[in-house]
């Protein structure tokens, strides 16, 4: 068991460190006060310095490739993250927690705890005991600081379901229409045909209507009492999640109304932010934010948007960010200068509605 607090170093290691959440994961270690990076596991780059395939990362370690059994035995880490595709975490994860390691999984293999579930959107088996907590600070901070497992949350997921969770707490959602788009990076660094940049530019493509894996996982996390679509989108820019949603309500709230619920809900959390403008992708870019607000309300009918960066919030951020609640650390160590920065300057400047939309 590693020490808790900040003034105990706790060793960290990555196992699929090349990808771009790997990558972005390595950024945020190097420069986090509490923790000591030790290895970087990327069996397609290994023996190449980390340097040579990211200029922009400064260190002097350089990929390596990995062995479950032997890491689980040899590797002297206290905690593991795993950036690996969906299928790969079920190999790893059971030697890691079996010899006392603690971990971190951003894939999808441990995130639904139904294995039925499990196959129909993942279309691989898994054991009915590969669950793990279900790694989402701003539903579950006091279960992810005493876990030994984390299955960090999907990007689309994070985003509607802190969309979507005030509501769902207060008992008010009858059905969700969620309209989603992604930036490229959220399909990761594998060369595919229809993810080229011309076949994107200039283009707006919806997939997996019906079929994407995070939908059991918002519906598992809020619950199924309410009646829910999905359409996720691929958009032509790097990296952003951002969520249309539009709610019909079980009983008709204001506009003000809403806003208070919302603002109650999160108003202890570090990275849930309630704008009182229209989000932009833009604004949450680079950042483990995901900022949240309530745009219109007409009788029982609401909207609500949700944005984040899916490298950041959507994974490696968030991923980071249940390190520190495990490591019994401020959410915020790592992200910001000072731990303690009052919770009002994290927000941006406040822009009207009328404002962002004078000029269009």
């Amino acid at each position: 068991m590693f020490n808790k607090g900040l003034h105990h170093t706790a060793r960290v290691s990555v196992i699929g460190a090349s990808g771009y959440s790997g990558a972005e994961l390595t950024k945020l270690l190097l420069s986090h006060p509490a923790v000591e990076l030790q290895h970087l596991y990327a069996h397609a780059q290994a023996g190449k310095a980390v340097k040579d395939v990211y200029p922009n990362i400064e260190t002097e370690l350089v990929y390596e490739t990995f062995d479950a059994s032997a890491i689980a035995t040899t590797n002297d880490s206290d905690i593991f993250f795993l950036a690996l595709p969906h299928g790969e975490a079920l190999k790893i994860v059971p030697k890691l927690l079996t010899a006392g390691k603690h971990v971190i999984d951003l894939s999808g293999d441990f995130r639904l705890s139904n294995p039925a579930l499990h196959l129909a959107f993942y279309k691989n088996e898994k054991p009915a005991d590969a669950v793990m907590q279900y790694g989402l600070p701003e539903l579950f901070r006091t279960e992810i600081a005493t876990a030994q497992g984390i299955a960090n949350p999907g990007c689309y997921a994070t985003a509607i379901t802190l969309g979507l969770a005030p509501l769902a707490n207060a008992g008010l959602l009858k059905s969700v229409a969620a309209t989603c788009t992604s930036g490229l990076s959220g399909a990761g660094k594998s060369a595919q045909t229809d993810l080229l940049f011309t076949e994107m530019s200039e283009n707006v493509r919806a997939y997996k209507i019906g079929t994407h894996q995070h939908t059991p996982e918002v519906l598992q996390t809020l619950g199924d009492g309410f009646a829910f679509s999905f359409v996720p989108m691929v958009v032509p820019m790097m990296r952003g999640i951002y969520a249309v949603l539009t709610l019909s309500l079980t009983e008709a709230i204001s506009k003000t109304q809403a806003e208070i619920l919302y603002h109650t809900f999160y108003s202890e959390a570090a990275f849930a932010r309630v704008q009182p403008y229209i989000p932009e992708v833009k604004h949450v870019l680079h950042t483990n934010f995901c900022d949240v607000a309530v745009a219109h309300a007409d009788g029982n009918t609401l909207i609500v948007i949700s944005t984040l960066d899916n490298l950041l919030k959507g994974a490696a951020g968030q991923a980071v960010q249940n390190m520190n609640l495990m490591l019994g650390l401020d959410e915020r160590i790592g992200f910001f200068a000072s731990p303690v920065t009052p919770r009002a300057s994290l927000y941006t400047p406040a822009r009207t509605a009328e404002t962002s939309i004078a000029h269009n």
